[in-house]
């Protein structure tokens, strides 16, 4: 019993840092901009995703003086071109692009970034999925702490819909586990991180790095850009505002292999995954149970529910996932079979391709 305490108290604690960083998050502000720089948004394109018209057409929708919008399509007979097309078309008066890329890379994104970058115009790069839709005052709010030359990127929480059940189970485990995790990295040291739901930056430490295509041998080039960022001594500033992001997941087989796909990305990207299991409160609430310890399961199953919803409803405002706080047990259990699936294996699927991933988190090659 005293080891299923042990394991209970330390998730315990962990659900309380979630809540301690989710307060800190909502109490701070984010710094108003004395100006308005320019703006280059760089959008990698391949395929149809859900919503899609609705995400772009927000870009086009900005409250923001002097921005462009580059799409980078490879291919010239993409389903997303005429939804590109509608949209330049609709909006004369914004500077929205098609660039056809070309650089090939192991990481097919970052190569069309490489293009992308290339063809920007303006000091300041925003990099964010092609899936994402954003409110008008988007750039107003994130352009501030890059007026502080320690900051060097700035980032964003994402909430997720769906139009499909398994798409919505994704997106519980998003609002209620994904994104307290992010929200409690920086209490425990973990700084160089970065969500391509947005990604803002200087193409001047863009360049210092040595450009997109130092990343591109690299599965999680989100994350690799914080990382090399931070190496040239700034900071990441995650921002208040959260984004929107709309799922596919029609099929359960889809979310599974999506979920694997990011479990084997963190084990070979970070070195802290074999810890991962200590925040899954549901799980230790179950083994104090089985120990007979229920007046230590009952108050850590509290915590995890408060801190999900929590993040859920404050942070994020995803009132979708709050309506099914009830399963976030389920989900949890869920959580621990993924993770146990990520343990091993080095092969994940992604837009279609079945790719080989190095201990350090390198692309190795197309899997058979």
């Amino acid at each position: 019993m005293i080891i299923a305490l042990l394991l209970a108290a330390a998730s315990a604690a962990y659900q309380l840092l979630a809540l301690t960083a989710a307060l800190r998050h909502l109490a701070k502000r984010d710094p108003a901009p004395r100006a308005l720089p320019p703006v280059s948004i760089l959008k990698p394109v391949r395929g149809l995703d859900p919503h899609f018209r609705e995400a772009i057409r927000s870009h086009a929708l900005l409250d923001y003086a002097e921005y462009e919008v580059l799409f980078g399509v490879s291919d010239s007979a993409d389903p997303a071109l005429p939804a590109i097309r509608e949209l330049i078309e609709a909006f004369p008066e914004r500077r929205l692009r098609v660039v056809e890329v070309s650089t090939q890379m192991p990481n097919g994104k970052v190569g069309a970034l490489v293009d992308l970058a290339a063809a920007a115009r303006y000091p300041l790069l925003l990099v964010n999925d092609s899936d994402i839709r954003v409110p008008p005052d988007y750039l107003r709010r994130l352009v501030g702490p890059l007026e502080d030359p320690s900051a060097g990127l700035v980032t964003c929480l994402y909430r997720a819909r769906s139009d499909h059940w398994p798409g919505r189970w994704e997106a519980l485990g998003i609002a209620t586990d994904f994104a307290p995790g992010v929200l409690a990295a920086p209490l425990v040291g973990v700084r160089e991180f970065g969500l391509g739901a947005t990604l803002l930056f200087r193409a001047a430490d863009l360049e210092a790095i040595g450009g997109f295509a130092a990343l591109g041998d690299y599965i999680a080039d989100d994350y690799q850009l914080a990382r090399s960022i931070t190496r040239l001594g700034r900071r990441v500033v995650l921002s208040k505002l959260p984004v929107e992001t709309f799922i596919e997941g029609r099929t359960w087989g889809q979310v599974w292999r999506r979920q694997v796909r990011w479990a084997r990305t963190i084990r070979v990207s970070r070195g802290a995954y074999l810890g991962l299991p200590l925040s899954n409160a549901t799980l230790w609430a179950l083994v104090a149970l089985a120990a007979g310890a229920w007046w230590a399961a009952l108050p850590l199953a509290a915590l995890r529910l408060l801190a999900g919803l929590l993040v859920a409803v404050a942070v994020l405002g995803d009132r979708h996932s709050a309506r099914l706080f009830f399963l976030m047990p389920l989900r949890d259990l869920w959580a621990l079979a993924v993770w146990l699936c990520g343990l091993t294996g080095n092969s994940v699927e992604w837009r279609g391709l079945h790719l080989r991933l190095s201990r350090d988190g390198r692309i190795g090659g197309t899997a058979a």
